[in-house]
């Protein structure tokens, strides 16, 4: 538990700090946080972490992670465009590797350059976000998130007593499930409190909702993938708290929800 701690508190003063300060240094750990967490991936899947196909996927993440606001330059590519680009450049792969890479590898690693690429990318681009209250709305998300994180944890603990979902993960209640919702909406109603001229308290409300529900499923879809590889941490970067992927897993699946469903500013 104390080792848990200290990391705990060191990485999220790291965090904290380089968000506050924003820019290249946010951006940078971001990047670096993505590979780390597809390294994590592609060990998981069991190809091989500095193989070519492995390397494809870690320059695809880059590609998402490069913060063209920045470097002033105007993107040529729709998401889509670039997407299809990437799932090309994998299904090459079978062909010029005669299947020592098969479909079943390449379509592996695909999905885990979306999801992560994705992930964190869009976490960078709410800091970037376009009404000038990037910082606002990054702490507004990930308060959320820890909130409803923390709210299920505690919730469950006290008077949990029927399971969410047994067969991914049996520890989580539906008490706890329903206790993290609760948490989250509040804190996105203290955020609109605090800052009403930037979001509303119905945005709000739609937010603390999103963070907390796509949140808990994204701690599920990371449970049920580990299940299938039966393993406990996706890494051991962070004593005491596993992988990137474990500590993440809320994080890059509610950043690019809430700004595809249109709850918060681009750039």
């Amino acid at each position: 538990m104390k080792q848990r701690l200290i990391t705990g508190v060191f990485a999220g003063a790291v965090f904290l700090g380089l968000c506050a300060l924003g820019g290249w240094p946010y951006q940078l750990m971001l990047a670096a946080m993505a590979l780390i967490g597809l390294y994590e991936f592609v060990k998981m899947t069991g190809a091989q972490p500095l193989g070519g196909t492995a390397i494809l996927g870690y320059l695809s993440v880059l590609g998402f992670m490069i913060p063209w606001d920045l470097l002033e330059v105007k993107t040529w590519l729709s998401w889509e465009q670039g997407f299809w680009l990437i799932l090309l450049a994998f299904l090459l792969v079978t062909v010029f590797s005669r299947n020592k890479h098969d479909i079943k590898t390449v379509a592996l690693l695909f999905t885990g350059v979306i999801y992560i690429g994705m992930g964190f990318s869009y976490m960078g681009i709410a800091r970037s976000a376009g009404d000038g209250h990037g910082l606002f709305w990054t702490f507004l998300l990930l308060c959320c998130i820890w909130g409803s994180d923390a709210g299920a944890y505690f919730v469950g603990r006290a008077i949990g007593r029927n399971k969410l979902w047994p067969a991914i993960s049996p520890n989580k209640t539906i008490e706890g499930a329903a206790g993290g919702v609760l948490i989250a909406v509040v804190i996105a109603l203290l955020f609109a409190f605090a800052g009403s001229d930037t979001l509303s308290m119905g945005r709000a409300l739609l937010i603390g909702l999103s963070c907390a529900v796509m949140g808990q499923l994204g701690d599920l879809v990371q449970s049920a993938y580990k299940r299938v590889y039966d393993i406990k941490d996706s890494g051991s970067l962070l004593p005491g708290h596993g992988g990137i992927l474990d500590r993440c897993d809320s994080w890059i699946i509610v950043f690019p929800f809430v700004h595809i469903v249109l709850l918060m500013p681009y750039y």
